[in-house]
């Protein structure tokens, strides 16, 4: 299943907009691609609702990551 040219579009236009109110994310994400991950990296990801609900969780790495990562730093952000 592809992207279509027009959801492409709406993506790009949502993404620039999104960078624009929240310029430090780029920025991360442009340091954190300049380095491999590598099988054991620790991801972890955490959300804080505005009523102080939160979540976080984490993941190791597998070998079996590793191709979907790469494939994600890839993607460049402008």
């Amino acid at each position: 299943m592809g992207l279509k040219f027009g959801d492409m579009m709406k993506m790009k236009g949502a993404w620039d907009r999104f960078c624009k109110g929240h310029p430090k994310f780029p920025m991360f994400l442009n340091a954190i691609r300049r380095k491999t991950v590598n099988e054991g990296t620790i991801i972890s990801v955490s959300l804080e609702y505005p009523d102080g609900e939160k979540y976080a969780t984490n993941l190791k790495v597998t070998a079996e990551d590793l191709e979907l990562l790469r494939t994600l730093q890839e993607i460049k952000p402008e």
